[in-house]
């Protein structure tokens, strides 16, 4: 049997209001299993000592990765168009929550 050329589908996405209108996030707490990744999004805001999860993202290993590097790809291609993005110290009030970019001697795959 000769190869078939693969076949785009095209997959109509449906954006509604709600979800339209976004989340805001300082905060991802992420863990994992051998089956699955959670991505918990919240956000820490000065003088709140609580913070409520406002979304929870469940995906594969798999497509975790496949998330990893399409946002390393678009993380470049703003970078091209309109410079580096700076990673500023602690976050304000110098606690060790918000998005921590990993140790510089861990390399991703």
């Amino acid at each position: 049997m000769a190869d078939q050329p693969v076949q785009q589908q095209q997959i109509n996405i449906e954006l509604g209001e709600k979800e339209a209108e976004g989340i805001y996030s300082n905060l991802a707490i992420i863990t994992h299993s051998p089956a699955e990744f959670v991505i918990d999004f919240t956000r820490v805001l000065p003088g709140n000592q609580k913070a409520k999860v406002h979304a929870r993202i469940v995906m594969t290993p798999q497509h975790t990765k496949m998330l990893l590097n399409a946002i390393r790809d678009n993380i470049d291609k703003y970078e091209n168009k309109f410079g580096e993005i700076k990673l500023i110290g602690e976050p304000a009030g110098g606690g060790s929550f918000g998005f921590q970019p990993p140790p510089k001697d861990e390399k991703f795959h």
